[in-house]
């Protein structure tokens, strides 16, 4: 039986009951260079202390799982991942795999294709070092005008990692262009599409390399919904045009929200993982869209998505 690999366990989508499970949220991040002295650092308590009551908020608005998309090279802290799930008694799946250039750890530069295939093969089967937690998912990115050399040893060995466990592999990648590379070398190295999501579509202006991409097979994300720089109106058009090309099992929503942020005051001011609940679903209903198309779109789309 499929199931989420989870922060609270495995959970199976009976488990999670009709809430909605967002797929692309943030605990903790660090955009920090990697040489700053402070990257990655927070106590897990002031960690805690900041998002339990976002994850609490989540919860009363219908969200029943997050999808904690911090990768390593951008502040991943399974610790305070973990510590902030088990006080809100919220599942979280947190990732294995390493962001784009320049966030790439200089161990990670060195190491042979096999090394990292193994290392992310431990985090999804055994555990993160040192936190008991198995990684739910595999997280990379690839630079906007296309990928380094590094990043598609990256990609090859994440591949190489999920055709071994089944796990998914999502990227943030900027262009559909590369997204459509990014699949070739999956393919190439044995895995599919039809476990790869294209992270932050919504970026993408050309529409037509959205439905491009689904019909590859690979998942479509919109993952800015409540954000200040594209209205909901623009998503709701996306989501329909995705519908009306056949393509509602292939279509992912989330905010994007959170997090903590070592490098800013108390970590900042988080915003909440609740503006999907609470505001965009009712537009989409308002919208003609059906019920049982929205718990498609929120619910068994991401549970199938991550699932293994």
């Amino acid at each position: 039986m499929n199931r989420l690999i989870t922060t609270l366990g495995a959970k199976t989508l009976e488990q999670l009951g009709s809430g909605i499970i967002l797929p692309h949220e943030h605990i903790f991040v660090d955009l920090r260079p990697l040489d700053d002295p402070n990257h990655g650092q927070g106590a897990v308590e002031d960690v805690v202390a900041l998002m339990q009551p976002e994850l609490l908020r989540a919860q009363r608005a219908g969200v029943a799982a997050l999808v904690a998309c911090t990768p390593l090279g951008v502040g991943r802290r399974v610790d305070c991942d973990l510590a902030v799930s088990e006080a809100a008694g919220l599942p979280v799946l947190v990732p294995t795999g390493v962001y784009r250039e320049p966030w790439v750890p200089d161990w990670v530069h060195a190491a042979e294709e096999a090394e990292l295939r193994d290392w992310m093969l431990g985090e999804l089967e055994d555990e993160i070092a040192g936190t008991g937690i198995r990684a739910g998912w595999i997280k990379l990115s690839a630079g906007d005008d296309g990928m380094t050399d590094c990043e598609r040893k990256v990609l090859r060995a994440a591949a190489g990692a999920a055709a071994r466990t089944h796990a998914v592999i999502g990227s943030h990648t900027i262009r559909g262009s590369v997204v459509l590379d990014q699949i070739a070398i999956i393919e190439a190295a044995g895995y599919t599409a039809e476990r790869f999501v294209w992270i932050h579509a919504q970026n993408e202006p050309d529409v037509a390399l959205h439905e491009m991409v689904a019909r590859r097979g690979a998942w479509v994300e919109y993952d800015a919904i409540g954000s200040e720089s594209i209205d909901d109106a623009v998503f709701i058009e996306h989501i329909q045009r995705m519908l009306d090309a056949g393509f509602l099992e292939q279509v992912l929503l989330s905010h994007d929200r959170g997090w903590y942020d070592p490098s800013k005051p108390g970590g900042g001011q988080p915003k909440p993982f609740t503006y999907i609940t609470e505001v965009f679903l009712p537009k989409l209903t308002a919208a003609g869209i059906p019920r049982s198309t929205i718990d498609q779109l929120t619910r068994r789309n991401p549970f199938r998505t991550f699932a293994r």
